[in-house]
């Protein structure tokens, strides 16, 4: 066996202790003692939540809270980050792997991740500090060094981030827009490069119109990935959205018996009769709450990074604005794609998996349009991610070593990029996935450790609205 095997068999085995049952037992766990801490608050305020976002995007123009960009931009931010590629490819893997049952349990850690998400964005704004130069940092290598007083952890956190970054942000997302589009097309034959090998052209174009156009964004900071991530997207979430309740309104007949299916194999075996084999239980849900997590991104600290930087001066208020994200991301997006998987009537067929899948099931009602609006869906989604996540990366990099470095890390970033988008990636798939875990685990520990901190703000907040209940002024609203 040679030393790269040897590499990945021993990234292998740890990405599966990082991502098995104990990780995920411990995440939905740290949601739970949270919901019970503040009273259920993401089912109580859920309707508060999204007057919040109503009021940020009214707002996002003015305002003099402290911050780099609008409230909105951060949710629109994060949100590029979170709605990628695992809401087309995930959903469709936890269903094949296990089951109708999966998407059930996708729904449950995302009723426990949305006040892990309210959690972290709370702490991210009330623990973030402005720079020399008037910008804001945070996240959770912030709320660790302050609020826990553990700087060891902090830059734990902050150097699995950067790692991540270069890997499940630049390199597969770069990969997956990449694989999308050639995937369809068979054009402009193939090269051979020095270190890259044989290549193909088209690869190779897309890579280099993906390095463009992300350092046309990310060179511009925060802000101008805020002002493309507000108008990116809702555009792609609501295509998306139309096109999915299209397919759902052609199959409504279905819809009854997949739900069903859902609730029923979330607790039962499901004996296949088609060319897979049979789910049981816990097959259904280990894989849904695996891709999950790993679709909405609640507890692995990523997100809050985003919304450190929004222009407010209440944490609980960018709290409840990043609850509306897990709820869009999963509740919504995964449900769709899932009920869309499932009505098709094709997922137990052991044809199709992943992407392939997605694709098949949508190409099924609405044909070639269907077909291109998945392919569409999963370049736009690929690169929003990308933009996200260039920024996570950036304040993670930047924690480390100072602001000096900045420009040096954005174009170690586009080189990832262009490596994703014209080379095989499935051990950085890998890399990517244990780091991208491993910075749950320090997030995690402030969660809990600081969960009293989120109790006492969220306190003051709703004691200060109820008193002035009926005000329209700062006061009313805690903006």
């Amino acid at each position: 066996m040679g030393l790269l095997e040897i590499f990945q068999s021993v990234i292998s085995t740890v990405n599966g202790f990082v991502w098995g049952i104990p990780m995920l037992v411990l995440l939905v766990g740290t949601g739970l003692l949270l919901t019970i801490r503040l009273k259920g608050i993401q089912f109580r305020e859920l309707p508060l939540a999204f007057s919040r976002v109503m009021h940020s995007i009214k707002t996002r123009k003015s305002g003099d809270q402290e911050g780099d960009i609008p409230a909105f931009h951060a949710l629109c931010t994060a949100l590029s980050a979170t709605v990628g590629t695992g809401n087309i490819a995930g959903v469709a893997t936890a269903i094949v792997m296990g089951g109708p049952g999966a998407l059930f349990w996708m729904w449950m850690t995302a009723l426990v991740g949305m006040v892990t998400k309210y959690s972290e964005a709370v702490l991210s704004v009330k623990y973030r500090q402005k720079n020399p130069d008037g910008s804001m940092s945070g996240g959770p290598m912030y709320y660790i060094e302050k609020g826990l007083k553990m700087k060891w952890l902090a830059v734990l956190f902050a150097l699995c981030g950067t790692v991540a970054a270069f890997g499940i942000g630049s390199m597969t997302q770069a990969n997956s827009v990449t694989l999308a589009i050639t995937s369809q097309l068979d054009v402009g034959g193939s090269i051979v490069l020095p270190v890259f090998g044989e290549i193909s052209v088209l690869s190779l174009v897309i890579g280099a119109i993906l390095v463009a156009i992300t350092a046309l964004v990310t060179f511009g900071g925060i802000k101008r990935i805020g002002e493309v991530a507000s108008i990116l997207v809702p555009f792609m979430a609501i295509s998306y959205i139309i096109g999915g309740l299209l397919v759902l309104a052609i199959n409504y007949a279905r819809i009854p018996d997949a739900l069903v299916m859902v609730f029923n194999y979330a607790f039962t075996p499901y004996a296949a009769v088609g060319g897979v084999a049979g789910y049981a239980v816990a097959q259904a849900v280990r894989y849904g709450m695996a891709r999950g997590v790993f679709s909405n991104e609640a507890g692995l600290g990523s997100a809050p990074i985003a919304y450190a930087a929004a222009k407010t001066n209440s944490p609980v208020n960018q709290g409840l604005i990043a609850i509306t994200e897990v709820f869009l991301d999963t509740l919504v997006i995964c449900s769709i794609t899932g009920l869309v998987v499932l009505t098709s009537g094709l997922w137990d067929d052991g044809v199709y998996n992943s992407t392939s899948l997605t694709i098949a099931a949508f190409t099924n009602s609405l044909g070639l349009p269907g077909l291109i609006m998945v392919v569409i869906s999963a370049v736009l989604f690929g690169y929003s991610t990308i933009l996200g996540w260039a920024y996570y990366g950036e304040q993670c990099f930047h924690y480390l070593f100072g602001n000096r470095m900045k420009n040096l890390y954005k174009v170690l970033f586009l080189c990832a990029v262009l490596f994703g988008s014209v080379t095989k990636v499935s051990l950085v798939w890998d890399i990517s996935d244990t780091f991208n875990g491993m910075m749950a685990i320090p997030n995690l520990v402030a969660l809990v450790a600081l969960s009293g901190v989120v109790v006492a703000e969220t306190k003051q907040y709703f004691d200060e609205r109820k008193a002035n209940r009926g005000q329209e002024g700062p006061a009313a609203v805690v903006q």
